[in-house]
């Protein structure tokens, strides 16, 4: 049998840095980790081959070879995922769906003769003994979360990983906390499940092994969601990157509350942890308690500050469009991401994610419009009546964007972040210091930038190329923000 993997495309999306890879000479910046995963649960007797449409196209002969079709997809992908699955019906081949997206969409799906609900430990090798005796079904859904035990190392081979400028893994699944708009909770639960140590410092040796060298993204939506479990990993992974002469620079996502643990924030330093993601949202104290975010309470600048003292650059998640959002929401998301000297500030408008709590309320309350969300919340629509004129949302978030992207304030927020986290060990990196200095030539911001590279050449020359990734981040953004501006213009 003859399976073909497909990932399908993605937006221009925040978290897509289109427009930063080319300077970094790469096409996408992760791998399709799940569907590297179904690769290692497939029988081995199965041919397999990969395609991630986010790195090349999808061609006749890739679905001429295959028996069938596996395709994935999260929310964001919706629109590549039907396309595939149409030109895959036309020639006839078996279609087999899952991830995300089919797992809580409230749209109808697109035709397919088996479709996986959840996670595919357990259900995959339940499908391939069916389908030998066949009588294989057309619905799988797991009776409970499996183990994380039995999750299989990734198939790193069936991707070729210099086409992609961060590598992933995962070591954990769920969350422990309950906010209300978060899907991630419906999805894996709020028992976090973690690999052993053991499981997850073997995908660093594969990746070790593969020659990769740069950044690694731990992929878990808290990576600190279980703290007993990673406390006790933390120690052998220090070791680990040791012994290995840190060939990685870590990054992640974890919830704010990471500020109040100073021994793992010195561990996360010293195993190579450079970057994470927090999903601050706002600094108004009414709208975390309306989003059920108590982890998030308390001097919210202080506890970005303390993170970044160890070494590690915060990203951060904000969202407007809260019920307790007040008229002067805009500025302080504005003032907050200034002063807490975060570069790169994923803004949202809030949106309904299917079976959330917050769908559910909504629904309750007769405010939901009857659509699903598009997976992108960094585009100007909305999928439930808000308290705020829609209006007024709309145009106070797009002038968030507007305001945080422009040239000057986003290079000054790049270096009051380098200055916070100065750190002895230098960081692993693929990028290249004269393809990076070309955005100085071909940005139309180019005055601002050469202000920038002056100023980082002068107080952080030895974290130029760092310095250097942020300037082609800034730009990604700018150029996202025109995109929209034309998008919403037309529309």
């Amino acid at each position: 049998m003859k399976v073909l993997l497909v990932n399908p495309e993605f937006p221009e999306t925040y978290w897509s840095f289109r427009h930063a890879l080319p300077f970094e000479g790469k096409r996408s910046v992760f791998p399709p980790l799940s569907l590297m995963t179904v690769s290692s649960l497939l029988p081995k007797k199965v041919e397999r081959r990969l395609v991630d449409l986010n790195v090349q196209s999808l061609k006749k002969s890739h679905l001429e070879w295959a028996d069938m079709v596996f395709i994935t997809g999260m929310l964001a992908q919706k629109k590549s995922l039907h396309e595939v699955v149409k030109q895959a019906t036309a020639l006839g081949k078996k279609i087999v769906l899952g991830g995300p997206y089919v797992t809580s969409t409230i749209e109808e799906l697109p035709h397919a003769d088996h479709i996986f609900q959840g996670e595919a430990e357990t259900t995959l090798p339940e499908f391939f003994t069916d389908l030998d005796r066949g009588e294989a079904k057309r619905v799988y859904k797991a009776l409970e979360r499996p183990p994380m035990s039995i999750s299989p190392t990734p198939d790193f081979d069936i991707v070729d990983l210099k086409r992609y400028s961060c590598m992933s893994v995962q070591y954990s699944r769920g969350c422990p906390f309950s906010c209300e708009f978060c899907d991630i909770i419906e999805i894996y639960g709020r028992v976090p499940r973690t690999k052993s140590n053991h499981q997850i410092l073997t995908e660093f040796d594969e990746l070790n092994r593969r020659g990769w060298r740069g950044p690694v993204f731990i992929v878990d939506d808290n990576f600190i969601g279980n703290k007993k479990n990673v406390r006790q990993l933390m120690p052998e992974l220090v070791d680990w990157q040791k012994r290995h002469g840190h060939p990685f620079s870590l990054l992640t996502e974890a919830s704010l509350n990471l500020a109040d643990d100073d021994e793992l924030l010195n561990n996360m330093r010293d195993a190579g942890f450079r970057r994470v993601f927090l999903g601050i949202e706002t600094p108004v104290e009414e709208s975390l308690v309306e989003a059920q975010k108590p982890q998030n309470r308390g001097n919210l600048l202080e506890s970005v500050k303390k993170i970044q003292s160890y070494g590690m650059e915060v990203m951060g998640g904000f969202i407007v469009g809260f019920d307790n959002d007040p008229e002067d929401i805009f500025e302080r998301q504005i003032e907050f991401i200034r002063e807490s000297a975060i570069p790169l500030a994923m803004v949202g408008m809030l949106n309904a994610l299917p079976d959330t709590q917050l769908w559910r309320r909504l629904e309750r309350e007769g405010r939901l419009l009857g659509e699903d969300a598009t997976g992108n919340n960094t585009i100007s629509t909305l999928n439930f009546v808000t308290k705020m004129d829609p209006a007024r949302l709309i145009a106070g978030y797009e002038g968030i964007m507007k305001t945080i992207y422009k040239p000057r304030a986003y290079y000054q927020r790049a270096l009051d972040s380098l200055k916070r986290t100065a750190t002895e060990t230098k960081e692993p990196t693929p990028y290249n210091l004269l393809d990076e200095i070309k955005l100085g030539v071909i940005d139309g911001e180019r005055k601002e930038f050469w202000r920038f590279f002056i100023q980082a050449l002068r107080k952080h020359h030895d974290r130029m190329t760092e310095s250097l990734r942020l300037a082609a981040m800034g730009y990604h953004f700018r150029k996202l923000n025109d995109s929209y501006d034309t998008v919403n213009s037309e529309t």
